[in-house]
């Protein structure tokens, strides 16, 4: 990508006079963008004239073809540019120049297809209508995600690779022919067919180009996929769910009561002293709850060498204060239904993270990036924090559906690290 940032760039220097000129003379965006279409329609028609006039083999019509396929795609570069040292941007000629866009890629698609098919070249032309379907996706990926609020760039076959790919292999077809003649092809012994022929030098690149298109566009779909995924964590909490899961996780604790009486001063406070966990090396946040002071932890998961485990980035177990255990694994029951977290990564070094108990609702480990060191993020009463811990206030009911009272998450604010702020959702 940054290559072709830096093509592109240098591109404009060399245009930039050209495109000044035609600011003079009075030229907007979207009149340079008609005229690429004109252009294009110029390509469909030379390919057409091609079929119809010439014999299979002769191939002078697709190098010419292959020449105004460059030179219309320059308009492409030029309208914008116009645009943008014009200062004559705007958004409906943003949406002009990318109509307009998919319409030239379809008409030039148009006459390639038929020349081939007139002058019997089947599998070719079934793979330029296949090219034409992922230049199309490759477009729309991105145009969708870009309406959903997510870039989506990237790929191996944008519509200026296509472009260049079709114009410069059409011309050197042309010029092979009046070096190689129409009969030219190339035989294996034992095999009764030719396995490349001079039009194979603009065949061959249209195929690798149907499959290129289309893995491009896949891998774009995926791209916007994941951030979308890690879009929508900043805005996912609801006070059902969480209740939801917090009586399932209180429900399927099984440690045993204590007789602790806490000294906390806030508003109905638990009757136990909690303590707070310490020397826990890469500790991310820990769980308390009524009606003890066991505590889970869940610890950032990375070897000898500080590497994270991608696969499985937290570890979740217990510290047992109240039966002085100290640390202690989770159970088969407690791991798979109650504390035991899951994961998903989401790519570049994000992943997804849920209790087994209840699944809609997300936390995002990520990097910090103040400090560069993960941290775990939840979203409490549309305020976004570090978490650090979560306690439920539970006061009677029984094993199977005890009475919480609330749920309070305690943490830093996202935006300031050094501001700690406390969240309560009250039952």
């Amino acid at each position: 990508m940054k290559l072709r940032d830096n093509l592109q760039q240098g591109i404009y220097k060399v245009i930039n006079p050209f495109v000044k000129g035609l600011i003079k003379i009075g030229l907007t965006p979207n009149m340079v963008t008609t005229i690429g279409l004109l252009l294009n329609i110029g390509v469909a028609i030379i390919f057409i004239i091609g079929a119809e006039k010439s014999n299979r083999g002769e191939l002078e019509y697709v190098g010419w073809a292959g020449a105004l396929v460059l030179f219309a795609g320059l308009f492409d570069m030029l309208d914008g540019q116009v645009a943008r040292l014009g200062n004559m941007s705007s958004k409906f000629g943003a949406m002009y120049d990318s109509v307009l866009d998919r319409y030239s890629e379809m008409v030039m698609f148009l006459g390639i297809c038929y020349y081939l098919v007139s002058h019997h070249y089947f599998l070719s032309s079934l793979f330029a209508f296949i090219a034409l379907i992922g230049s199309m996706m490759v477009s729309y990926t991105r145009a969708r995600a870009e309406g959903l609020g997510v870039e989506c760039k990237g790929g191996l076959m944008q519509r200026p690779e296509r472009v260049v790919t079709i114009g410069v292999f059409a011309i050197a077809c042309g010029i092979a022919y009046n070096f190689l003649g129409a009969d030219y092809k190339i035989y294996i012994p034992g095999v009764e067919f030719h396995i490349f022929e001079t039009m194979s030098i603009f065949t061959l690149p249209i195929t690798l180009m149907a499959i290129m298109t289309n893995i491009t566009a896949v891998n774009r779909l995926r791209d916007a996929k994941k951030a979308l995924d890690a879009k929508e964590f900043g805005i996912k909490s609801g006070k059902a769910a969480t209740i939801v899961f917090f009586f399932v996780m209180a429900s399927l604790n099984l440690g045993k009561p204590t007789s602790a009486y806490a000294q906390t001063p806030d508003n109905d406070p638990s009757p136990l002293t909690f303590p707070t966990p310490k020397n826990i090396e890469n500790q991310l946040f820990y769980v308390q709850r009524d009606p003890n002071i066991n505590t889970i932890i869940c610890q950032l998961n990375v070897n000898d060498k500080g590497d994270l485990n991608n696969e499985h980035p937290v570890n979740v177990f217990w510290m047992r204060y109240a039966d002085k255990e100290g640390k202690k694994d989770l159970n088969y029951i407690q791991r798979k239904f109650a504390y035991g977290v899951t994961s998903k990564s989401l790519g570049n070094g994000n992943y997804e993270l849920k209790f087994v108990s209840y699944k809609k609702l997300p936390l995002l480990l990520t990097k910090s990036p103040t400090d560069k060191k993960y941290r775990v993020y939840v979203t409490a009463n549309n305020k976004k924090m570090v978490l650090e811990r979560i306690f439920l206030r539970i006061e009677g009911g029984t094993f199977w559906v005890p009475n919480v009272k609330y749920v309070e998450f305690k943490g830093y604010d996202a935006n300031n690290i050094n501001k700690m702020v406390t969240e309560r959702i009250k039952v």
